[in-house]
């Protein structure tokens, strides 16, 4: 396993690490990979923005192909040429905050109202 942010993991370690602690990524094509559907421009514009300030405090960016309803996002560590412990780092924190429904946690955030005119993400 790899024990440094510049060292990689095996196929199999990225595939063990995926079921465990991403199971809605893949691994594809030397990357790590997501696709987060959106209700539409202004959501998957939040969305870039979103993905786009935590790779930016992580310095470590990903590729991004966005659409009108859905941001795909892409993790390698190209210095390393392969999947490091950034990666992950970044795919964890990228799918907390992405993923985070606040009306579920009881905390006075109500999270977007049920009707299409709010409608944000669309959750797993």
């Amino acid at each position: 396993m790899a024990t440094g942010t510049e060292q990689t993991y095996s196929a199999d370690e990225i595939a063990t690490l995926l079921a465990r602690d991403l199971p809605r990524w893949r691994f594809e094509a030397g990357t790590l990979r997501r696709t987060y559907r959106t209700a539409g421009w202004k959501a998957t514009l939040m969305v870039v923005n979103t993905i786009g300030h935590l790779a930016e405090a992580a310095w470590h960016h990903p590729d991004l192909a966005i659409s009108y309803a859905s941001v795909a996002v892409s993790l390698s560590t190209h210095s390393a040429k392969g999947i490091t412990a950034k990666d992950f780092a970044l795919a964890r924190k990228i799918e907390a905050v992405v993923q985070w429904q606040p009306g579920n946690e009881g905390e006075g955030l109500d999270g977007t109202p049920d009707d299409p005119t709010a409608a944000y993400i669309r959750y797993d």
